[in-house]
């Protein structure tokens, strides 16, 4: 009889959990939480209170998995000679922002190419609209390469894409998968913020406020035109007629063209209560220059304070953290082999070899995340 009462109340137990089971076993199945069983579970935990067992056990592992210390990067990851592979400007180019010069290396006896531009994507009108370098992020992890994308935004139009996860609700006229329409003028889509739970800042598109903006927030501001910038809510960007799009996500970190005092803070509510600023992951920036050009930059082996740093060497006067964690950061070029071709997942390039994930995500109709993309101003379509 014993024997019984306990069998029956474990079977009750199980009845009573089958929706957590089912729910689990969806989030893991799913490619939407992450390129890894690991990364859809702390996904999946975050979405049912478990955000601070996460942040806990995620800020353990990474601070004793470190990136290496010294060494020398894999070859092929700086690539030596890159200037070939850009085409000249014809003079009768539409009006485009001065190619950037060459980046000053942040490590020591810098590595042949680093720093070096060479054009990506799609051209618009016979003209480069993006280029991209790589170079080592400080120096002590000195094996370590991320990547950086210039983008003329004379040439190029910036559009925020919105998903079922972040922000949440919808319908959204601008989502994944990205339409036939669209990917006429692609060249360029790249991953957004945090989830709004952690971006300690708002969310505004289609004339809706979807998250309360922030004063003093870092800011992503799109506007009708398709020009885009980043900026302090507030103070270097408001609420005008011409906002069509709003993406915060936490502080600034690059300010005046330098880093921001205290980086390496342990005040969470500026730099996010997601691992904080000073452990070592993949994380992903974006900033805007003096002449108006927006820089990407992502990689490996960052903490807050080198981000900045590399944002600042790729020219950027105010930037700010997009997200982090091997999953999320990812920037994909197109370049389809005709100028009237259509942007695919098989003619994308990510801007490194080991982003997880590939340029389909973008054109998936599972991806539910919040991304930017880069098209041509002008169609290249006849």
């Amino acid at each position: 009889m014993r024997r019984h009462k306990l069998l029956s109340a474990l079977l009750g137990l199980l009845v009573l959990l089958t929706p957590v089971w089912w729910s689990l076993g969806s989030a893991l199945s799913d490619p939407g939480l992450g390129t890894s069983l690991s990364a859809r579970l702390a996904e999946w935990a975050r979405g049912h209170g478990g955000e601070s067992l996460v942040t806990w056990m995620e800020t353990a592992w990474y601070s004793h998995h470190a990136p290496p210390v010294g060494g020398s990067p894999q070859k092929g990851a700086i690539p030596a000679n890159r200037s070939a592979s850009t085409p000249a400007v014809s003079p009768r180019a539409p009006a485009h922002l001065p190619v950037p010069p060459a980046m000053i290396p942040i490590a020591n006896r810098s590595v042949p190419g680093e720093g070096v531009w060479r054009s990506a994507g799609r051209l618009v009108d016979g003209t480069p609209a993006i280029y991209e370098a790589f170079m080592r992020p400080d120096t002590v992890h000195t094996s370590e390469v991320v990547g950086v994308a210039w983008m003329d935004t004379k040439l190029l139009r910036a559009a925020l894409y919105s998903g079922s996860t972040i922000p949440g609700g919808g319908p959204w006229q601008q989502t994944a998968p990205i339409s036939d329409q669209a990917a006429g003028s692609l060249v360029a889509a790249f991953n957004s913020g945090f989830r709004m739970s952690n971006a300690d800042g708002g969310y505004y598109t289609q004339g809706t406020m979807v998250v309360p903006l922030r004063q003093g927030a870092a800011s992503f501001v799109i506007y009708t035109d398709g020009t885009a910038t980043v900026g302090m809510w507030g103070r270097d960007v408001s609420m005008t007629p011409g906002v069509v799009a709003i993406r915060q996500n936490l502080d600034l970190v690059v300010d005046g063209g330098q880093p921001v005092p205290g980086l390496h803070s342990s005040n969470n509510a500026r730099w996010g209560s997601t691992l904080g600023g000073a452990v070592y992951v993949w994380r992903s920036g974006v900033g805007i220059t003096a002449d108006g050009a927006l820089v990407y930059a992502g990689g490996p082996g960052l903490d807050i304070s080198s981000l900045a740093n590399v944002l600042v060497h790729a020219g950027a006067v105010r930037a700010m953290e997009f997200d982090i964690n091997t999953s999320w950061v990812n920037l994909a070029t197109y370049a389809p082999p005709s100028p009237i071709g259509l942007a695919t997942p098989s003619n994308g390039t990510d801007l490194l070899s080991n982003m997880a994930g590939s340029p389909s995500r973008y054109f998936e109709p599972w991806w539910s995340r919040d991304f930017i993309t880069m098209s041509a101003r002008s169609s290249p379509r006849p």
